[in-house]
């Protein structure tokens, strides 16, 4: 199989997931503010897929090296697909909370298209991009200070923090606001585990985490 073929599979599958998901658990087609999100959700994806793919890194996240710490967040991203089956359930079956204003939906899926196109570039720009905590000596870890990493220190945590809020917004249920939110925390206390992991193992984080004062929201925190 060619080397391109992986990348756009793998991108493929993912789309095919998300769309089976929220409109299998909808179980309904006319839902014009989820094709919307399916579109945003897999145009940058693509376009990542297609440009950026980084194969050693495709390999680490999918199955990290030794070593590796939290793994309670890998488990904990199985919030992210059960926000979109809540919302399918809500604005598809049972409309339980699917009272989300058209403008709020709007606006929340221009804040999930936002958070996503962080997270992309983060991941265009770090190479060390993993799953779970650790220092990869055997791929050469270093501290990355190029593209989002120069205004916070952890850009793809505060993008996902916001991102799944902005996500359960822009698929119209409130009730699917409990699971993102509850991957928003689980967000939270990663970056402080990793953050901390990084400034005693990683050789110039401390530095790094000296000039680059925030870890999630500039001039903030």
């Amino acid at each position: 199989m060619p080397r391109q073929t992986y990348p756009l599979l793998q991108w493929l599958i993912v789309t095919v997931l998300v769309a089976v998901i929220l409109f299998g658990c909808a179980g309904r087609w006319d839902l014009p503010l989820f094709w919307a999100y399916l579109g945003v959700f897999a145009a940058p994806f693509l376009v990542f897929a297609l440009t950026m793919y980084d194969p050693d890194l495709a390999r680490e996240r999918l199955r990290p090296g030794p070593g590796g710490k939290d793994w309670l967040f890998v488990v904990g991203r199985s919030f992210v697909p059960a926000h979109w089956a809540v919302a399918g359930l809500d604005v598809g079956r049972f409309h339980w909370s699917d009272t989300v204003p058209f403008g709020v939906q709007v606006a929340g899926l221009a804040g999930f298209a936002a958070s996503f196109g962080v997270i992309l570039w983060a991941a265009a720009v770090n190479r060390f991009f993993s799953p779970v905590i650790r220092i990869q000596k055997e791929r050469g870890h270093h501290v990355v200070t190029g593209g989002p990493y120069g205004y916070v220190r952890h850009p793809a945590y505060a993008a996902m923090i916001f991102g799944f809020p902005f996500s359960a917004l822009a698929l119209g249920s409130w009730w699917s606001l409990l699971p993102a939110g509850a991957f928003a925390l689980l967000v939270i206390r990663r970056t402080a585990l990793e953050d901390r992991t990084l400034r005693e193992e990683l050789e110039g984080y401390a530095g790094y985490a000296g000039k680059v004062r925030r870890r999630l929201v500039p001039g903030l925190w």
